[in-house]
Parts: structure tokens; C-alpha cells; sequence
């Protein structure tokens, strides 16, 4: 049994034929080996093979929306920082200063025209370029023979914006995002019309919601593409939108999820928000969940959406922050407290997981669990997400 590479360190106790187990059908199909959650070895692995490798959500834009907003984030342990420049352009830097690597931007903040390194005060532009270079050819000469400035500039990663979540693509070799993501853009253009994502505003209040969790970042995702544990977890949700009602949904090497045929919160909480126009009228209690691989998980009903950004901070520890979006009719004070039942709604059903997603990590650790096996009815969309994660840990 030949031990996985990450770089040139061998990663114990995970192995390709451990993970061939995995790409097997449903049936006789093993679940992710316990190093895949508890090998800070499989983390690295993961950076490499991935995050860098994938189109992965970092941040919401709504959060850098004027001239000069800067808000550092990190993605696996790597520190990057979204930025909108003077051009209102929304851009992506690599939050590391060029002469000796000290991050730049340490919190959220509004920048007057400049990001200067609190190490040396070398100084950029909101565009990314160095403009000041303090000292450098010695005491009180800023300039010297044979450095050019515009070789130095900050490092721009790719990125892209959809449904206001900010993506990055590390290794600038992923397929253009409209291209890599069109059969999600087209299907749900079934649902809210051509440029129906753009018609949900962030209202600003009673939409954040933020869990720090004690588990590895698969965790969340897993459970959240399907709903075999719904009666289980989630009494109330499950009240309005059954187990039985609901239905898969896998693409390739895209995204997994579930979908309900009978989401009704609103009746459930007595509430009435405006809806989209262009969603089929016969299918408004229609509700789709998909999971954006690697980390991204959205929700769409006929009334609002949210997107939950699942950031790995490290192979045991996962940080979720997500945003529910409303359309403009609804987020002015007269449908305030109505989106705080809303909000409130899907903080509970969030937390309910806490446990669960918690729970796992810590099982992972039993030498006696061999990555388990799959219910081959409710289990298809872990499976497949399974199946994802280890063909790209095998190349």
C-alpha cells in the first residue's frame, strides 16, 4: 500500500487504494478515510490540490463596497486581501508586502488613497502598485539604481464575483467562471430569469450569521448536501419541507445538493415577503441547496437566498459565515421584522448541525471507524461529494 505525497511529505495512514474505495458506486463504496479529517498532512495536501486549484469562495463584495474598501481574509492559512480600487474595480491581492513579506491589511477598514506596510512603509497604490520605497538606497533616499518599482507590485490573484460572493482561482489555470459554473448559471436562470441573482440586495441588518466550528471544513459541507438527517436534526424544518419531498441533485465535478418540493416557511412563520417575478408560478414552493465545491453552499427560494461561505482555517477547525439576501421591495425598516424571523428561522437550522458536524470530527479519531458506508437512496449527494474530494487528492 503506497502512502499519498503532499509535496515531498508522505502523508501517513492514506493511500490511493483507500481512496479508490471511495470512487466506487454507491453500493459498495467506502466512506473518506479518518486521515482525510485528521491529518494536518491531508490539509496541506488539500491547499495544493483544491484551493488552489479550484474556483473557491473568500468573502462577500458587499463587504469592500466604496473606494479604497479593504477587508483581508484568509483561505487554508493563506493571507489575501479584496480591495476595491479607485476604478470602484473590486480586486484580490496576496496580503503580503513584497520586500519582506509582512501582511499589509490587518482588519476591515476604509483606505484614504494607500496601503502602507507597517514593517518599512513601502507603500501601493489602491491598484496594487508600489509607490514608495522609504529608505531603501539608505537613510533618506527612497530610490535606488536598478530597481524598478513596477516589478514590484502585489501580487493580483484571479477572482471573480457571482451572487455577491467573491472567488479566486490561485492557480489562474481554472476554466473562465462563467464557462466552469454555466450549468449552474443556466439552471437556475429556470427559476429567477437572466440576471435574476442580481435582483437580491443584502439588507444590511438580520442577514449575517457566523458559527466557529470545532471540525474539519468537509464536515459542513457533507451534511449540507442532503437531508437524510433532517427528522433527526431539524423537527421544524422537516415540518415544512419532508424528507420525503425532497430530491438530489449531483453535476460532474461542479456541485451537489438537494432540492425540496414543498418549502414553506412562510406559512409556517406567518410572514410575507415580495417575490421573484420570473419564478415559475407553479414551482414557488420549490427550494434548491447545492454545495459549490469546495466550499461555497447556497440556498434559492422564491423570496430570498443565501450563500455560506465554509472557510478551513485548519484541518480541525472550520469558520462558516453566511449572508441572506432579500429583493429591494424588502429591505427597508417596513420588512424588518419580518427578516428577522427569517434570519432567526435559518439560525436555528444551522445551529441544529452544530453538534452533528462537531460530533463527526471527534469520531474520526476512532481506529475503529474505517470511513463507513453510504445509504444507497438518501446518501447520493455525500457520495458524490466524496467522490469529488478524492479525485482530486489522487490527481
Amino acid at each position: 500500500m503506497n502512502d499519498l505525497s503532499a509535496g515531498q511529505r508522505v502523508v501517513p495512514h492514506l493511500s490511493a487504494e483507500m481512496l479508490d474505495q471511495v470512487k466506487q458506486p454507491i453500493e459498495s463504496a467506502r466512506g473518506l478515510p479518518n486521515a482525510v479529517y485528521t491529518d494536518p498532512a491531508v490539509f496541506d495536501l488539500e491547499r495544493k490540490e483544491i484551493f488552489s486549484k479550484s474556483w473557491t469562495a473568500i468573502g462577500f463584495a458587499s463587504d469592500v463596497p466604496d473606494r479604497g474598501s479593504a477587508m483581508p481574509v484568509s483561505l487554508a492559512g493563506i493571507p489575501l486581501l479584496m480591495l476595491r480600487g479607485r476604478d470602484r474595480q473590486l480586486r484580490v491581492f496576496h496580503n503580503v508586502c513584497r520586500h519582506r513579506g509582512h501582511p499589509l491589511v490587518g482588519e476591515k477598514c476604509s483606505l484614504k488613497g494607500s496601503i502602507v506596510c507597517p514593517y518599512h512603509s513601502w507603500t501601493y497604490n489602491l491598484e496594487g502598485e508600489l509607490k514608495g520605497t522609504p529608505n531603501i538606497g539608505g537613510a533618506g533616499v527612497n530610490d535606488h539604481e536598478g530597481f524598478d518599482k513596477a516589478d514590484f507590485g502585489l501580487n493580483e490573484v484571479r477572482s471573480h464575483v457571482w451572487m455577491d460572493v467573491v472567488f479566486v482561482d490561485l492557480s489562474g489555470e481554472v476554466p473562465a467562471f462563467e464557462d466552469h459554473f454555466s450549468s449552474l448559471i443556466d439552471r437556475w436562470e429556470g427559476f429567477w430569469g437572466k440576471d435574476g441573482e442580481q435582483k437580491f440586495h443584502y439588507p444590511q441588518s438580520h442577514a449575517d450569521i457566523e458559527f466557529s466550528l470545532k471540525t474539519n471544513w468537509k464536515f459542513p459541507v457533507e451534511n449540507y448536501v442532503e437531508s437524510y438527517h433532517l427528522p433527526c436534526l431539524h423537527p421544524e424544518l422537516n415540518s415544512y419541507s419532508r424528507i420525503e419531498d425532497h430530491y438530489h441533485i449531483m453535476e460532474g465535478d461542479l456541485f451537489g445538493g438537494q432540492g425540496s418540493l414543498v418549502y414553506d416557511f412562510e406559512s409556517q412563520a406567518k410572514i410575507s415577503m415580495p417575490k421573484l417575478d420570473a419564478w415559475p408560478k407553479d414551482q414557488e414552493k420549490v427550494a434548491e441547496y447545492i454545495a459549490v465545491y469546495p466550499n461555497l453552499l447556497l440556498g434559492i427560494q422564491v423570496d430570498h437566498l443565501f450563500a455560506v461561505i465554509v472557510n478551513p482555517v485548519t484541518f480541525e477547525q472550520t469558520d462558516e459565515r453566511m449572508r441572506i439576501y432579500v429583493l429591494d421591495a424588502a429591505t427597508g425598516a417596513d420588512h424588518e421584522a419580518q427578516r428577522k424571523i427569517m434570519h432567526d428561522g435559518w439560525k436555528l437550522v444551522f445551529s441544529q448541525d452544530v453538534d452533528a458536524v462537531e460530533g463527526m470530527q471527534t469520531g474520526r479519531h476512532s481506529p475503529a471507524y474505517d470511513g463507513g458506508v453510504f445509504s444507497p437512496v438518501l446518501d447520493n449527494p455525500t457520495h458524490h461529494f466524496h467522490n469529488w474530494v478524492a479525485r482530486r487528492l489522487t490527481g
